[in-house]
């Protein structure tokens, strides 16, 4: 059963303590009941109000180990309250906005928050696109000279793929890829959408292996036509408009390369719940996938990259 607060109010009076808070992660880490992640036991003593041994084989287990909330020294309830800022912010939210929000010691943390918060916005064995669907890239990045075609030495180079949904847009995925090549393009086709769907695309020759991988491919010849690449591929040139505009307009423009995948994940994870009628929803799905997924340092984050984004 889906639980969750359909109101800041409604979140304050629900989560007003550590144990509230531990008892709903408890439930969404454990529906069926508590599992020893070493050797799946299901019998454990209570070691106070935070651990549990497992019967089993003796390992002890709190609820926030293995999750993005592990070696945490801030508080679950301020926690909370940052997914709730998160999900209910209808254009995202930067770690300046996000620190004066929670009144966070330092921009440092609030930034490392929201880079833990989007390694949890994409549900492990999601279910792929299918039915018909576009596809093309974008560039990310400044003027290039000295490059042709789909060359580039310094820019992004990120693949969508956009499901149709009559004449409007159902579901999305994206990816940065490495280049143009067929090897990049239906891979990323392969990890996104079912086979047998029909798959729309340019007549650029990466895409050619679509056919022999199991997928009707349209090809839609852009040379010569008196209608623009936004008009012949409308859904997706309508998500790549979007996402240019997020990035320019909620983050200034200053997400860096290195991090970039994670900003795609949090763009594809709220267009993919923007008609949800409750926030209280995209919450729920937040923490839900937060206890899914690896613990990630901060140090671990920076390894590639200075802290530039936002």
């Amino acid at each position: 059963m889906e639980e969750y607060p359909r109101t800041l109010a409604e979140l304050e009076r629900c989560f007003r303590s550590e144990r509230t808070c531990r008892d709903y992660l408890f439930r969404l880490r454990w529906p069926e009941g508590f599992r020893c992640p070493r050797c799946g036991g299901a019998k454990t003593w209570a070691l106070g109000s935070a651990r549990w041994q497992c019967a089993g084989c003796g390992r002890q287990v709190s609820v926030t180990a293995g999750t993005i909330f592990q070696d945490t020294r801030t508080s679950l309830t301020t926690w909370f309250r940052a997914m709730w800022w998160v999900t209910s912010q209808k254009n995202g939210v930067s770690a300046l906005g996000l620190q004066r929000v929670l009144g966070l010691g330092s921009y440092q943390t609030a930034w490392t928050w929201l880079h833990k918060l989007r390694r949890a916005m994409v549900r492990p064995g999601r279910d792929r696109l299918s039915g018909r669907v576009e596809v093309d890239e974008t560039y990310l990045g400044g003027l290039e000279e000295g490059v042709r075609g789909r060359e580039t030495k310094r820019k992004a180079l990120i693949v969508v793929a956009a499901q149709e949904d009559g004449r409007g847009i159902g579901r999305i995925r994206m990816r940065r890829v490495r280049n143009a090549s067929a090897e990049s393009l239906v891979g990323f086709v392969e990890e996104s959408v079912e086979p047998g769907s029909v798959v729309h695309t340019d007549a650029w020759l990466g895409y050619d292996p679509l056919q022999s991988k199991g997928y009707r491919h349209q090809i839609t010849f852009l040379k010569g036509r008196t209608q623009s690449p936004s008009e012949l591929l409308p859904r997706v040139h309508r998500i790549i408009s979007l996402l240019k505009r997020w990035l320019l307009g909620t983050h200034q423009g200053a997400v860096t390369f290195e991090h970039l995948d994670y900003y795609l994940d949090e763009f594809t994870f709220r267009f993919n719940r923007r008609r949800s009628r409750s926030r209280g929803k995209l919450f729920f799905r937040l923490v839900q996938q937060a206890v899914a997924v690896e613990p990630v340092t901060y140090k671990s984050i920076v390894r590639t990259a200075q802290v530039g984004g936002t």
